[in-house]
């Protein structure tokens, strides 16, 4: 039976491979060697599958720009499963990402009824705090709320030409009875995606957004509108009779006279180098010696000219979920199956004494057996968070298999780390309330 991800319910994954065939997500292993210094998560196979992360790796490798864009719904505590995207923002801010981040107002105001000053308080006291308490810094780094971002609204009333409710409703299983803000909240975030690469911002940029699997319904979404709301389409192309292969630039959406803009900017800049075109009414045949990078710049600048998007293809990359403590997915309508980030160190500690693992019914079988380590979750919380060393993290599998450490002694030495860690973090989640001036947020605590 095929899997439904849906965005706004728990969804469950049983076989994250299955993902690959069902939805055509990218392994994630494909790419991992073409970066300098991947993220932790990257290298334990926590993220296992990307959309057109190639040109990412790309511009991280050789130093040219692009953008990491995610966004949080601010309806609850934010969690250390929201802890897993703000260290991926903050390792591509390193990476030399520009940071975008956005509070999805509008989608909780919508979708989870929360009123407007309920959105704010949350986003600001629980998700940006965090973000800043985690590394985050203000250079190169824009915040925003939907509701207040009057270029993303615009930008969601234009992307919403380019799809109908009947597509809604195959991706979202929309029906009569879905109200018409929770359909425009979806357009918001193909608009939050998108925004960055506007004139008035960064302009056309590679832009990565990294989520969990159920978010992958608004990827494909996005990525579509995106490549219909383009003037033109760049195809590698093979002809029949030689075999040889050649570029195809057709101008599904351009105005009159744009393919003869982009015949003569060929000629003019590559006829020496032994390029030929072919123009037609709606596409125009290029063969010779022109590289894709050549050929897409050139494209670009030639609809920007006539007034268009050129919209970059956005990448995304996905992560597994975290199991809650208590069994399943960890999610913020269960209180015990995750630990907040703004939780009581104590408290949290004492969460993990009480959480499920991977442990055997008695202490004599477990030093004889050993633990069963993937099905605990006390060593997600070492894989996903607790340790960056790997030996670390070896060392806590082997005591587990082993039968040297029970459960108990385990749960101690991860809920010492826990409540270590919350300390710390609580300090500078209060030092964080100062700094929000220098990431343009005016916000006064009640």
């Amino acid at each position: 039976m095929a899997q439904k991800l849906d965005p706004w319910k728990s969804t469950e994954i049983s076989d994250y491979s299955k993902l690959f065939e069902e939805f055509g997500i990218q392994p994630f292993a494909e790419v991992l060697d073409a970066l300098p210094d991947p993220h932790k998560y990257m290298k334990r196979g926590i993220v296992f599958g990307h959309r057109g992360y190639e040109m990412i790796a790309d511009a991280i490798k050789n130093k040219k720009p692009f953008v990491i864009l995610d966004g949080f719904m601010p309806t609850g505590k934010a969690h250390f499963g929201h802890k897993m995207v703000m260290d991926q923002i903050v390792w591509y801010q390193k990476q030399g990402g520009i940071v975008v981040v956005g509070m999805a107002d509008c989608e909780a105001h919508a979708v989870r009824g929360l009123s407007w000053e309920e959105c704010r308080q949350i986003g600001v006291e629980e998700y940006i705090t965090s973000l800043i308490a985690l590394g985050l810094q203000p250079e190169n780094t824009r915040i925003y709320f939907q509701s207040e971002c009057q270029p993303v609204k615009d930008l969601a009333f234009e992307l919403g030409t380019k799809v109908n409710f009947s597509e809604m409703a195959a991706i979202y299983g929309f029906s009569g009875e879905t109200h018409l803000a929770h359909m425009v909240s979806v357009l918001t975030q193909g608009a939050d995606i998108l925004h960055s690469q506007l004139p008035e911002f960064e302009g056309p940029i590679p832009v990565v957004v990294p989520v969990g699997a159920d978010q992958d319904p608004h990827i494909r979404l996005t990525r579509d509108i995106a490549s219909k709301m383009n003037m033109f389409l760049i195809e590698r192309r093979e002809d029949q009779k030689t075999g040889s292969k050649y570029w195809s630039v057709r101008g599904k959406n351009a105005p009159e006279g744009a393919l003869k803009e982009i015949e003569k900017l060929l000629r003019d800049g590559f006829g020496g180098a032994g390029v030929q075109t072919k123009l037609s009414k709606e596409h125009i045949d290029i063969f010779g010696n022109i590289s894709e990078a050549e050929l897409t710049e050139l494209v670009k600048n030639a609809e920007l000219a006539h007034g268009g998007y050129a919209f970059v293809i956005p990448a995304s990359t996905y992560h597994r979920f975290m199991s809650g403590l208590t069994g399943g997915k960890m999610s913020s309508s269960i209180p015990d199956s995750n630990i907040a980030l703004s939780e009581d160190p104590k408290s949290a500690a004492k969460k993990i004494m009480k959480a499920k693992t991977g442990g055997r019914e008695s202490a004599e079988e477990q030093r004889e057996l050993g633990g069963e380590f993937d099905k605990c979750s006390v060593y997600e919380l070492y894989l996903f968070h607790l340790t960056d060393d790997d030996n670390e993290l070896i060392q806590v599998q082997k005591d587990c298999t082993s039968g040297n450490i029970l459960c108990g002694e385990c749960k101690k030495k991860a809920a010492d780390k826990m409540e270590a860690f919350l300390t710390d973090l609580q300090q500078k989640r209060e030092e964080a309330f100062d700094k929000l001036p220098l990431f343009g947020i005016d916000y006064v605590r009640k």
